[in-house]
């Protein structure tokens, strides 16, 4: 079977091994405040704060927890307008697709970009400071690339972060209201 040219990323890292009640619980409330004091964290798991700071450190060097991010109103900075553009690359060559990664989270306004499956091949989030703005990323920076066969913007009209459940598997059958 040939090699699928369109996924020239890293594979995927195995699930972390050796979480347990109190490894998923620190997640839960780092993910939750990611600004939470080791005492208040390990206060709130039962824990003592040396213990804490170990575990907390041990998630981090396994690849569990990636980072800590300020969650930034990005209309106080001047760019109130959010688009999600989904796009089709036209040539499936390695070295399109890897040009086209790596120039792209570069593009001022680039908040995200998602390698996704389907009709689409990457989902790209940004932010402008107006419609016009929008218009001219659109234009000057994707429809303009050689490797983008067609581009297609979807206006943001209310984002609302998700809370990650990290005691149960996304394909768990329990109601999350029954699990509580």
């Amino acid at each position: 079977m040939p090699k699928d040219r369109r996924s020239p990323g890293p594979a995927p890292r195995p699930a972390p091994e050796g979480l347990d009640d109190v490894d998923r619980r620190l997640v839960e409330l780092l993910t939750a405040d990611g600004r939470m004091p080791n005492n208040a964290l390990a206060d709130a798991v039962g824990i003592a704060p040396s213990t804490c700071l170990t575990r907390v450190r041990s998630l981090r060097e396994r690849g569990v927890i990636r980072g800590f991010h300020a969650d930034v109103d990005l209309a106080a900075l001047g760019q109130p307008l959010q688009a999600m553009i989904a796009i089709r690359i036209g040539a499936h060559s390695r070295d399109e697709i890897n040009r086209f990664r790596a120039k792209v989270p570069t593009l001022p306004g680039v908040l995200s970009l998602f390698h996704v499956s389907g009709a689409n091949d990457y989902l790209l989030h940004v932010s402008a400071a107006t419609p016009d703005g929008l218009r001219e990323f659109v234009l000057d920076h994707l429809t303009a690339d050689p490797a983008v066969s067609h581009a297609e913007t979807s206006l943001i009209f209310e984002h609302v972060l998700g809370t990650p459940d990290v005691q149960h598997s996304p394909t768990s059958r329990t109601p999350r209201s029954a699990r509580r």
